[in-house]
């Protein structure tokens, strides 16, 4: 791997290929580890500030296990923890952060991921914001690499749905950087911008096109955190087409193709957001059926478990030594 310690983790693009599959190589062996209960502790002493702006289930839980299990301490400041934006610019908050701690877990906005970066002085690590979510979509590689039998630059996968959001926009940089085969299949406009399209193999709107021959169909909300609740009509709208269900599955040819999805998901009416939209729409699932995403072919709790893994791996390469 290359030396990494001190180093920022913003997008997907801040490592190489090479280093993306270290830290690949590294998550294994520390989940192997923790499994055999032989984990050896490399960030004793280490601090860690989690500034949160959004909040997080799997981020922030894979988060503070990684550290707790590395030997390092955690301080979690929340959306409503702290004087951020309020009293305090975060380029001040970032200064003070960086005498205090030896990396900062941040999720958020675009704006203050930067001036965290730019002004702590210590390694960030990039949680989720609107336009990327790097350590989400590191998970995904190591699920699809733990259950897909060929390396990862010879896996086609599709990423259906809403092309602009963080999701999409951060398998292209990763599936990029690795060499994998990158679809897109979403409505002309929910494309991602054309400077982003050029890493995808396929930006189409035909669904059959897009998944034809993929190992694996990924999807996201059609309605992301923090966008109002009158865009679920417009985008149910455009979006019922690209939905991941069996005769989706079935285009692939693939009867090995498998499912990822980052989580939450929408796939039955055990929400109060989902019960919304059956009252309104008459959906009983959105982005993905619940007969998908209860399937063998789901690999979505293997996902989130390692989303502990793989941060893991980026504290110990960015802190220890």
């Amino acid at each position: 791997m290359g030396d990494l310690r001190g180093r920022h983790f913003l997008t997907l693009l801040d490592c190489s290929g090479d280093e993306l599959l270290s830290l690949l190589d590294l998550a294994t062996d520390l989940k192997a580890a923790k499994r055999e209960r032989r984990e050896e502790r490399r960030l004793e002493g280490r601090s860690i500030a989690l500034v949160f702006e959004k909040d997080s289930t799997r981020t922030r839980s894979a988060f503070e296990v990684a550290a707790y299990d590395q030997g390092a301490h955690v301080t979690y400041v929340g959306p409503s923890g702290s004087h951020l934006g309020g009293k305090e610019t975060m380029k001040d908050t970032a200064r003070v952060l960086g005498r205090m701690y030896d990396a900062i877990g941040y999720r958020g906005f675009d704006e203050h991921l930067e001036a965290l970066a730019e002004w702590s002085g210590v390694p960030v690590v990039n949680g989720l914001t609107d336009s990327s979510h790097p350590t989400q979509v590191l998970a995904d590689f190591l699920t699809i690499r733990e259950h897909v039998g060929k390396p990862l630059d010879e896996v086609a996968f599709c990423y259906l749905g809403d092309a602009r959001n963080n999701m999409a926009l951060s398998y292209i940089d990763g599936g990029a950087q690795l060499g994998m085969d990158v679809r897109i299949a979403a409505p002309p406009s929910l494309w991602p911008p054309q400077e982003r399209t050029r890493a995808a193999e396929i930006v189409t709107e035909d669904v059959a096109e897009a998944v034809r021959g993929c190992d694996v169909l990924c999807t996201d909300v059609w309605v992301s955190m923090g966008e109002p609740p009158e865009a679920w009509a417009e985008r149910i709208e455009l979006l019922r087409p690209y939905q991941v269900n069996a005769e989706t599955m079935r285009l692939t040819g693939n009867p090995d193709v498998k499912f990822l999805h980052c989580l939450p998901a929408f796939h039955d009416t055990g929400t109060e957001v989902g019960r919304e939209i059956h009252r309104r729409f008459g959906l009983v699932a959105m982005e993905v059926t619940d007969e998908v995403f209860e399937s063998p072919a789901s690999l979505v709790w293997d996902e989130a478990e390692n989303r502990l893994h793989t941060i893991k791996a980026l504290l110990v390469a960015i802190i220890a030594g």
